[in-house]
């Protein structure tokens, strides 16, 4: 059993909706979820490009294909609004999704558009993608800005309705703005070691270090430009080198999967930050491939206790003491 921390697969479903397509989990997405043995994950509300000019309007149609998707898998796919029902999604064999906000562009400076989405089934959120907005900046903004007073309160809400707090994608000044604001445990869901591939988007070990602080979950991710630099080098056996650097710094009690998947992307959304022909390191082109990392895993060495806790039960933790 598999928990991915990260996926996009809502960007997918919005597009297809939106060209009059239904039932898109089970036709194209489900059966490659299950072949890789993932149970749940996280699908994130993203502002992917070239909609960030009106993120509100992109985030409600986004909201809006959501809820005309879940009328033809609800046999299939649970949403899952707390551990309880997590829990009871397994025991049914169905799909969990915690419906998760990649960045909170969208919600401009109205903060009470938190509880809309709390409201909606909602129990993630980072405060940004890459960009600079009203509440923090992300990892291809300024170095120099962080956090803004609106953003310390939206942290605090998200602490409040005990929704998961995201970090991946803040810059760094943005991070220990929110370690000194939050009172929960924090997740970064799909980020690597920045030690071993230096881009912004990845994490510094005193970065690391602090999430474990905080009982906290790093997922592991397979977007090969944060693998590694050299593209001979960015394959499964290299982000395995992640984990085990992650286990170094802060323990196999704080490490997940958060696979961030792009195979479905149009060109778009992957021109805005992809600079490759491809997107995925070898060994794990699509969600089909997932499982590849547990045997990658045990062929490193890592015991059957530590792998379980990489594949699923650190996120259920968190999940539980979180959301509960």
């Amino acid at each position: 059993m598999i928990f991915d921390g990260h996926s996009d697969i809502w960007t997918d479903v919005t597009k297809r909706v939106l060209n009059g397509e239904n039932d898109i989990l089970r036709k194209y997405h489900l059966s490659k979820l299950r072949e890789g043995k993932i149970s749940g994950s996280i699908f994130v509300i993203w502002i992917d490009p070239p909609y960030t000019d009106d993120s509100y309007a992109r985030s409600m149609q986004i909201v809006d294909s959501i809820k005309k998707e879940l009328k033809y898998c609800r046999n299939s796919v649970v949403i899952a609004k707390s551990y309880n029902d997590i829990e009871k999604a397994i025991v049914e064999s169905k799909f969990y999704i915690l419906i998760g906000l990649e960045g909170l562009s969208s919600i401009g400076e109205n903060l009470d558009l938190i509880d809309f989405y709390y409201d909606f089934g909602v129990r993630h959120a980072s405060l940004t993608w890459n960009e600079e907005n009203a509440l923090a900046t992300g990892a291809k903004g300024s170095l120099d800005k962080g956090l803004t007073e609106l953003g310390k309160k939206a942290v605090k809400i998200i602490n409040q309705k005990n929704m998961l707090l995201d970090v991946s994608h803040l810059n760094d000044k943005s991070f220990w703005d929110v370690v000194n604001v939050t009172d929960k445990p924090i997740i970064a869901s799909h980020s690597n070691c920045r030690s071993l591939c230096d881009v912004p988007r990845n994490l510094t070990d005193a970065q690391l270090r602090k999430i474990a602080e905080f009982d906290g979950v790093v997922g592991i991710n397979s977007f090969n430009e944060f693998v590694h630099r050299d593209i001979n080098e960015q394959n499964i056996e290299m982000l395995v080198r992640h984990i085990a650097h992650m286990a170094d710094v802060m323990g196999t009690d704080h490490i997940g999967i958060g696979m961030d998947y792009c195979d479905f992307l149009d060109n778009n959304s992957m021109n805005s930050f992809s600079s490759q022909e491809t997107s995925y390191t070898k060994g794990l082109e699509d969600s089909s491939k997932t499982y590849n990392i547990i045997i990658e895993l045990e062929r490193s060495g890592f015991s059957n206790e530590e792998i379980e806790k990489i594949a699923y039960k650190n996120f259920h933790r968190i999940i539980r003491n979180v959301i509960k």
